[in-house]
């Protein structure tokens, strides 16, 4: 039947087909294979279709090392996150993966723990690889760390945080303005000595510290002495642990806004084994909207983010850059939603 793709010989020896076949299959040009497989918009929807259905009749599967030899350049996007064990990031992750696949592009995935000399490290191997883009998180990294990703060449996307520069490119939110609606959203429902309790803080954990500040200033309510911080990994744990210190060293505290929402979990869980009444006796609210924190009792307050958008948002802007194509909207501001559950 005209258009479909039909038989070929496979001419290797080892039975794998090549991306000449498929472009026999297809009744198309090797060039318009690869550039159908990357997504590029200049290849016709009928001849995508076609060259995938061959992809699909032959089994083919794209030869990364030929394609980079070929190119100068990989298939593969590196993205650098801080934790797997956040759920925030491994949504974003497979928002990330899902934009990527279909435009034949590969994730290497790297894990920083927050360190800047691990994120530097795991940089210079992946660039050896001559990936095709990087995705990171946010802008706090060291000076030799932004000099290599500036002279590398490859495009790069800064997620989860947003900024004006001149050549930079990010999606995401303004945290400080996210923890100010919060603790203002706190302030409004009639809370007066509102604790602010946060873990591992990051950059990004002492962004929404300033929104709090800022906030409490704005209220004539400002008092260093209700700031909780531990540089320990967020945890329910934690969570918990914190609430039963702010009940015994400030009982007149009646709301607590937590950074992160395992952290408000974890103090939820608390003030039941305690009989602590919430939101009567004191409000709790979190971050992030992460799962469960609707099923809570009672459900959590918190601030929604939009992670898989920020994923999604971000590997389009990528997937522009490495095409070679201008980017209307450098910074990408997707903004948040506060929440209002049972608990404040």
């Amino acid at each position: 039947m005209t258009g479909s793709p039909a038989p070929t010989r496979r001419p290797r020896s080892s039975g794998r087909a090549t991306l000449a076949d498929v472009a026999q299959a297809a009744g198309v040009s090797p060039i318009t294979v690869s550039r159908a497989l990357r997504g590029e918009r200049a290849v016709a929807p009928e001849l995508v279709e076609r060259v995938q259905q061959a992809v699909r009749l032959l089994g083919y599967v794209p030869d990364p090392a030929a394609r980079a030899l070929a190119s100068s350049r990989s298939s593969h996007v590196a993205v650098l996150i801080p934790l797997l064990s956040n759920a925030l990031f491994v949504d974003l992750l497979d928002a990330v993966q899902r934009s990527l696949l279909p435009a034949g592009y590969q994730t290497l995935i790297g894990v920083t723990h927050y360190d800047p000399a691990e994120e530097e490290a795991l940089l210079r191997s992946y660039l050896l690889h001559r990936p095709a883009g990087l995705i990171v998180t946010g802008f706090d990294r060291t000076e030799a760390v932004k000099q290599l990703i500036a002279g590398s060449g490859v495009p790069c996307v800064h997620v989860m945080e947003t900024v004006a520069a001149p050549g930079i490119y990010s999606v995401g939110f303004s945290q400080s303005d996210a923890g100010q609606a919060m603790t203002q959203h706190l302030l409004d429902s009639g809370r007066r000595r509102i604790a602010f309790a946060a873990a591992q803080l990051d950059p990004r954990t002492l962004q929404r510290l300033q929104g709090y500040r800022q906030a409490m200033q704005a209220a004539g309510l400002v008092d260093s002495k209700l700031e909780w911080l531990d540089p320990q990994r967020s945890s329910l744990a934690l969570g918990g642990a914190l609430f039963e210190q702010i009940r015994r060293e400030a009982p007149d505290v009646d709301a607590i806004f937590f950074n992160n929402d395992d952290l408000a979990q974890g103090a939820l869980l608390a003030a039941l084994r305690l009989g602590v009444k919430v939101p009567d006796q004191l409000a709790v609210a979190g971050f992030n909207d992460l799962t469960g924190s609707d099923q809570m009792l009672p459900p959590l307050s918190t601030v929604r983010t939009p992670r898989s958008a920020i994923g999604a948002e971000a590997a389009r802007m990528l997937m522009a850059l490495m095409r070679g194509e201008a980017v209307e909207r450098p910074q990408l501001d997707l903004g948040f939603e506060i929440v209002r559950r049972g608990s404040s």
